[in-house]
């Protein structure tokens, strides 16, 4: 185990221990149920802020999402730390208020992290979507780009050309029914690099022609589906 992971440890146990001295020593071990439910539910509360990490979708806006669940655990956490320390101290004969204020309390705060997390899935989704759109266009174009300096023939250059401009011009923009057209293109990239290397002029030709007829399908088609 890490140092800094035990220091962490150690930090979430500050509040556990300082809060269970406090409660058996100020007021010993014989509570009401009211007491009791209280008791738990600021463990609950505590437990579930020390847990938000584990709640948090990592990625690129990997710090909002958890800025977003860390605020609704630690709003509920201190919320309920104030609820829970007035019940206790009140000591109401009947636990059934408590437990119904407790949770309609888990309850908002359920519901609130839940929509949170939805609202982060989504986004990071649309995340991971957009860099494979992006990772396309670059990867594709970059392939081509490299090629063409390893490309002697000045007809064959003109033609790769032709097929870096196609590529490079396309929509960044795409759309999961385009994943096997650019799958295919990605593919054809490398074994034009295959023909590269073997010094295939002709060859060469043929297949950045076809790269070029299949960056503009991709492009026709995108437009159909945006």
């Amino acid at each position: 185990m890490k140092k800094t992971n035990a220091l962490w440890i150690v930090l979430d146990l500050i509040f556990l221990i300082l809060f269970n001295v406090v409660f058996f020593v100020a007021g010993g071990t014989d509570h009401n149920s009211s007491v009791w439910i209280s008791y738990g539910f600021i463990h609950f509360a505590y437990l579930m802020l020390v847990l938000s990490p584990m709640l948090i979708r990592k990625g690129k806006s990997g710090a909002v999402f958890g800025f977003s669940i860390y605020t609704v655990s630690s709003f509920y956490f201190f919320l309920e730390l104030v609820v829970g320390v007035v019940l206790i101290l009140l000591s109401p004969e009947s636990y059934k208020a408590a437990l119904l204020i407790q949770i309609i309390i888990a309850g908002i705060y359920g519901i609130v992290l839940v929509a949170h997390m939805i609202a982060n899935e989504h986004t990071a989704d649309a995340e991971e979507q957009r860099q494979y759109e992006i990772a396309y266009v670059k990867d594709a174009s970059a392939q081509l780009k490299g090629l063409l300096d390893r490309v002697s023939d000045k007809e064959a250059k003109k033609k790769v050309e032709k097929a870096y401009d196609a590529v490079y011009s396309s929509p960044v923009k795409s759309h999961p029914n385009m994943a096997q057209i650019e799958n295919q293109i990605l593919q054809s990239i490398a074994v034009l690099g295959n023909e590269v290397a073997a010094g295939n002029n002709a060859r060469i030709m043929q297949m950045a022609d076809e790269l070029v007829a299949a960056a503009n399908e991709r492009n026709m088609r995108l437009k159909t589906l945006n």
